[in-house]
């Protein structure tokens, strides 16, 4: 019996490190969902509202991974790119609006990322007190980095740039959930923040669609297909899968955004933050009950790192989308494709002259990608039920999961859309309305199509 249990435990051991080993698809949505947008949003969310925004914190990390998980679905029974997938099934039109969105939304955060990247450069530039003003610009770094990006993906060496970058993020989540046990935290008054509610005052739901959009993002769901099918994943891989997206969405990416949010609503509000204002040296000050004096560096560095890995993964999702559209090979062995992760990385640079202050930038870029999310939901979710496309259809459980997320995603997105139609005047809001109404015309023609091959045959 002693001999059983000693070989049950090798077993259970070896198969646990076999799992640990092939992670890595849905590592990477989750890598780029913890970024430097994610943070701000939660910091923000923190500092403005307390604890009252918990719901949507945890909220974000169940419906994160349900998107995750039907996304992951759909790459597995299909095998294919999702726009191959809607182009055969559903047509060239819909292949297009979904391109479109996608790098709309993938192209914005593209920018505003960049712009985070060069204006955290030259701080920490001015912050180590270099003398030269020039290493202090952040176009300089913008144009930088652009180039740096752009050797590295078109040469395949952005892994050990990832491997770093997600090494130094790392670093920032394990002190944030150190600060949770330091800060104080009043567990009683945080619960109050699990009844949902939307704050009164301007920037309520761009906040709330901010974090909710840093999990489910139109481009996380639309690079799983890809991810998945560059590991060589299949319908046999089914388990690994869907470990690989509890693991990543709902433990590890729940974890940070808790401990972020956590340590944010117990330190900022009664530190005198004026949430609007808030800038990279005053988020700092929320690291200080575990790095002291090295806070600031501490913060500055993961923020970097954030970016950096944010933006590689970034960078891949429109020439995945492009390549697939056209039909190119979605490897750096294509010309093509390799000639569209270059274009992108380059005009990127142009974040880095972006004006306005890139925490508020970084919680707008996230809503705006959460409008664009229900459309991409619907396409899933009516795909997946789709005899003709899958093998095997959603179940009612499923398909319960999907519509409440796209359900939420809509409304919070309608709540922001809702708030920018008040300064719709201004070009970036009347930009988000004109988009919103894109997006819902299309899902209305999606559910009118759909409504037509279900009933009509029957």
């Amino acid at each position: 019996m002693a001999t059983e249990s000693k070989a049950s435990d090798s077993w259970g051991v070896g198969r646990v490190g076999a799992y640990l080993e092939r992670l890595g698809p849905t590592w990477l949505a989750g890598a780029i969902a913890a970024g430097p947008a994610t943070m701000v949003s939660l910091l923000v969310a923190g500092a403005s509202f307390g604890y009252a925004l918990l719901w949507v914190v945890v909220l974000s990390a169940i419906l994160g991974t349900v998107g995750q998980y039907l996304a992951m679905r759909l790459g597995l029974l299909t095998e294919a790119g999702i726009v191959a997938v809607v182009e055969e099934h559903l047509g060239s039109f819909w292949a297009w609006v979904l391109v479109v969105d996608a790098v709309l939304a993938a192209g914005l955060a593209q920018l505003v990322i960049m712009k985070t990247l060069a204006d955290v450069s030259a701080t920490v530039i001015g912050t180590a007190g270099v003398g030269i003003s020039a290493l202090a610009d952040p176009r300089l770094w913008g144009v930088t980095w652009a180039l740096i990006l752009a050797l590295g993906l078109a040469g395949g060496g952005y892994r050990v740039a990832e491997i770093g970058a997600k090494l130094i993020v790392s670093l920032v989540v394990l002190a944030f959930v150190a600060s949770v046990f330091v800060v104080p935290i009043d567990p009683s008054e945080a619960a109050t923040g699990l009844v949902p509610q939307m704050p009164a005052g301007v920037g309520g739901a761009v906040v709330v669609a901010g974090v909710l959009g840093g999990a489910v993002h139109i481009t996380l769901l639309t690079m799983q297909s890809y991810t998945m099918g560059a590991r060589g994943w299949t319908e046999s891989d089914r388990d690994i899968a869907t470990f690989d997206v509890v693991s990543s969405m709902l433990v590890a990416f729940g974890i940070f955004s808790l401990a972020v949010f956590l340590v944010a609503a117990s330190v900022l509000p009664d530190a005198g933050v004026d949430p609007a204002t808030l800038d990279a040296i005053q988020a700092a000050e929320v690291l200080g009950p575990v790095a002291g004096e090295y806070a600031t560096w501490l913060f500055l560095l993961g923020l970097l790192g954030a970016a950096v890995s944010t933006l590689g993964g970034n960078t891949i999702v429109p020439p995945y989308l492009l390549a697939d559209k056209l039909g190119w090979e979605q490897s750096v062995e294509d010309s093509r494709y390799r000639a569209a992760i270059v274009a992108v990385a380059l005009v990127s640079a142009v974040g880095a002259f972006l004006e306005g202050a890139f925490f508020e930038l970084l919680v707008l870029v996230l809503a705006f990608g959460l409008v664009g999310t229900p459309f991409v939901l619907a396409v899933i979710l009516y795909l997946l039920n789709d005899p003709d496309v899958v093998p095997e259809t959603n179940s009612h459980l499923l398909n319960l999961g999907g519509i409440v997320l796209f359900a939420i995603a809509t409304v919070l997105a309608g709540e922001f859309v809702l708030e920018e139609l008040e300064t719709i005047t201004e070009p970036t809001s009347a930009f988000v309305v004109v988009f919103a109404a894109a997006m819902a015309l299309a899902i209305v023609g999606l559910v009118g199509r759909y409504v037509r091959e279900r009933f009509g045959a029957e």
